[in-house]
């Protein structure tokens, strides 16, 4: 029966309804993937793999990704990748803490798989983990804690500019650029940086097994390769992030080779925008409050 045909008894020709179920399955798809981009059926024993990557700045996504592969049953094993000289100190303690939670109220293992740089948060990041892998030219370490700021108030002086603030405390404005910094308000900010250096080497201590002391011999900030840092007992073995997920796997009691899967990436036009003046105007920081930061100083 021709088209001509099927369409004088009221029906559609058959090329029109495979497109059109083709159209509805597509339709499903994208509509599961926009309002439900998590949503996961699976029932196989998995690996996830979670990145961190770049300078730690926000620690939401991360502690998402570990939470979900955390409470979903399929997955046994989660691979850290780890890619980042640092960051912001407090998103990379809550990934510490997310990380221990996995490893606690789910029971799961964590393996740190480390890439090229995996340095100040990102090394406190990994030492939440069960077992930490780096490569042998990985940089890793820095455990340390620093701040940056600037006087500019001889510049503005030059150009004839006078900074005004007006503050409730003498320490109100402490960092601020626009004038020298005083004795008294830089052991101030140096009793914070200690305190937090400790947290630092305290979390290392913990996560790592290893006496205070210990710890506090390597932190002072420097840098050490993967292959020296195990030496230094702070990586557990040498290899690359297929070593770790077989790690994981085996560490799992999964057979064979093991499927691995990554979090879906949303598409955000606000992250696209980000992404692109940052890469025009890297160097640019508006903000000039005091910030804390594990970060590993280029």
């Amino acid at each position: 029966m021709d088209d001509d045909t099927t369409n004088k008894q009221g029906k559609w020709p058959l090329k029109r309804r495979i497109f059109w179920a083709l159209m509805a399955v597509a339709g499903v798809v994208l509509f599961v993937n926009v309002f439900f981009p998590d949503l996961d059926l699976s029932t196989e024993d998995r690996i996830a793999l979670v990145r961190v990557e770049g300078v730690i700045l926000d620690s939401q996504s991360t502690v998402t990704e570990l939470k979900r592969f955390g409470d979903n049953p399929s997955i046994k094993a989660i691979v850290l990748r780890i890619d980042s000289p640092g960051g912001g100190v407090v998103p990379s303690q809550e990934i510490y803490d997310a990380v221990q939670r996995v490893r606690n109220k789910n029971s799961k293992a964590v393996i740190a798989s480390m890439g090229t740089v995996a340095a100040s948060g990102g090394y406190y990041i990994a030492a939440a983990t069960d077992r930490i892998m780096a490569n042998p030219g990985t940089l890793t370490g820095s455990i340390g804690v620093i701040m940056e700021t600037a006087n500019v108030e001889g510049l503005l002086k030059k150009i004839g500019v006078e900074g005004i603030v007006v503050k409730s405390g003498k320490f109100k404005d402490v960092g601020s650029p626009l004038r020298k910094m005083s004795d008294e308000e830089h052991a101030l900010l140096q009793s914070v940086m200690d305190d937090v250096h400790k947290q630092f080497i305290d979390a290392v201590a913990e996560g790592r097994a290893m006496e205070v002391s210990a710890v506090q011999a390597l932190a002072d900030g420097r840098i050490f390769t993967g292959r020296q840092a195990k030496d230094a007992k702070l990586v557990d073995e040498l290899g690359n992030l297929e070593d770790a997920i077989q790690l994981a796997a085996d560490l799992a009691g999964i057979e064979g080779e093991p499927k691995v899967v990554e979090p879906r990436r949303r598409f955000s036009i606000r992250e696209l925008i980000e992404s692109r003046l940052s890469a025009l105007l890297p160097k640019l920081d508006f903000y000039s409050g005091v910030s804390l930061k594990y970060l590993m100083a280029f």
